[in-house]
């Protein structure tokens, strides 16, 4: 992971200056992870299942404030790689998605992976900026439903 920081000179449109704030924590927390084959949607999604599955899509979607169509989107693929695996009884409509071995042994690499991404960006805002970003982000998704 390049740890350089760049001079950048922010918008006078708040909306863009979030979604370009948005596109480097990504990156950044992409680039620490790219060890894993995982992408941060996708570590965030494996972790989320571990820790409330077995878990409906619906469930799923409302836990993590993701739209259902996105989150099927984002499943397909790892259910593909053997990550996920339905286990709701053969004939129901409702998914119940678990982890399955290979999907826990790969969350637990990128965990370490993930810790280290969260440490790079705290240690870079401080703690004080750090709680002050996470009240300001929790005041701007309050805005919507």
């Amino acid at each position: 992971m390049n740890k350089k920081i760049y001079d950048k000179k922010p918008s006078a449109c708040n909306c863009l200056n979030l979604r370009r704030a948005s596109q480097a924590i990504t990156q950044v927390y992409d680039g620490f992870l790219e060890s894993s084959g995982l992408k941060i949607s996708q570590y965030s999604l494996l972790k989320h299942i571990k820790y409330i599955g077995p878990v409906s899509v619906s469930d799923l979607a409302l836990k993590i404030r993701l739209d259902r169509t996105t989150l099927v989107r984002n499943l397909k693929p790892m259910e593909e790689r053997g990550f996920i695996i339905d286990i709701a009884a053969t004939g129901t409509r409702n998914r119940q998605l678990k982890l399955t071995d290979a999907g826990l042994e790969t969350y637990e690499k990128a965990s370490q992976l993930w810790s280290e991404a969260q440490s790079f960006i705290e240690q870079y805002l401080g703690k004080d900026d750090m709680e002050t970003l996470t009240v300001l982000l929790s005041k701007i998704e309050a805005l919507v439903p």
